[in-house]
């Protein structure tokens, strides 16, 4: 049994996910396996990809949790690593990832730091990007502050915490959201992922008033139960989301949506 499972979730990025799969193909640990979900693409990826994985998984297209979910399902490993399909890892982030988690028998999750590339050019983070470990519950409130690709997660926390089918984007957002809510999460400093930007098809790009699937993951947190200063925190970053929300709506000339999250903002407003 592998100690580790890597799974990569895909549709219609051939080339992108043959180069994700290389960097997997030469990390320094080997004690792995490689998970491919391919979520219905008609472009080849079957072709190119299924012989390099371990296992194949093929499925009509039903969007990226419900892939994740399916891999996760598929998989035998202790740890669980995903790896968007445009994005990289250097040789050595399963080793470090592991050896810390094997060194930290309660940490559920480690995340790392990592490079950005916007149309294969160096991109700089902005300082509100910046990451840290510890109690990170109001900064997984404030954005996604984790990448999928960077982290390393205990099993148990998975089969606990599935991500939602719900989402059609930001289910990343709601799934560190949840975890984050009950545990501190480790971050190692170090730059062991390339997030690659800028090219077409990426989920980021093609749901308007993201914060919409933001604001729907804080109440369901608030409807689980948060201590009262977390709950306190909580309703202000929706509120402040609503907000985000309604001016796009405004602008894009649609009353029902302003109108809408008024009234959730107003629900929450104490």
């Amino acid at each position: 049994m592998p100690h580790i499972s890597v799974i990569i979730t895909t549709y219609n990025r051939k080339d992108f996910a043959a180069e994700a799969v290389e960097s997997v193909r030469k990390q320094t640990c080997s004690d792995y396996e490689l998970i491919i979900v391919d979520d219905g693409s008609t472009d080849g990826s079957r072709e190119i990809l299924g012989p390099k994985a371990d296992k194949y998984i093929f499925q009509k297209n039903s969007g990226v949790s419900a892939a994740r979910n399916a891999g996760f399902t598929a998989s035998s490993g202790k740890y669980i690593c995903f790896l968007d399909s445009d994005d990289l890892w250097m040789k050595d982030k399963l080793d470090v990832q592991i050896d810390f988690m094997e060194k930290n028998p309660s940490m559920p999750l480690c995340y790392t730091g990592e490079k950005w590339l916007k149309c294969g050019s160096h991109k700089n983070q902005k300082k509100h990007h910046s990451k840290r470990g510890g109690d990170i519950f109001v900064k997984c409130l404030e954005m996604c502050i984790i990448s999928p690709s960077s982290a390393m997660i205990r099993r148990e926390t998975l089969e606990r915490l599935k991500f939602d089918e719900k989402l059609p984007v930001c289910e990343d957002y709601d799934m560190w959201l949840r975890i984050s809510s009950e545990h501190n999460i480790a971050y190692i400093d170090r730059e062991l992922i390339i997030k690659r930007g800028g090219h077409p098809g990426q989920l980021s790009e093609s749901e308007p008033a993201m914060d919409r699937f933001r604001i729907y993951s804080i109440i369901k947190a608030l409807k689980s139960g948060l201590s009262p200063e977390r709950e306190k925190l909580a309703k202000a970053e929706l509120r402040r989301k609503c907000a985000i929300v309604r001016s796009g709506a405004l602008k894009r000339f649609k009353p029902w949506l302003w109108a809408k999250y008024g009234l959730i903002s107003k629900f929450y407003g104490s």
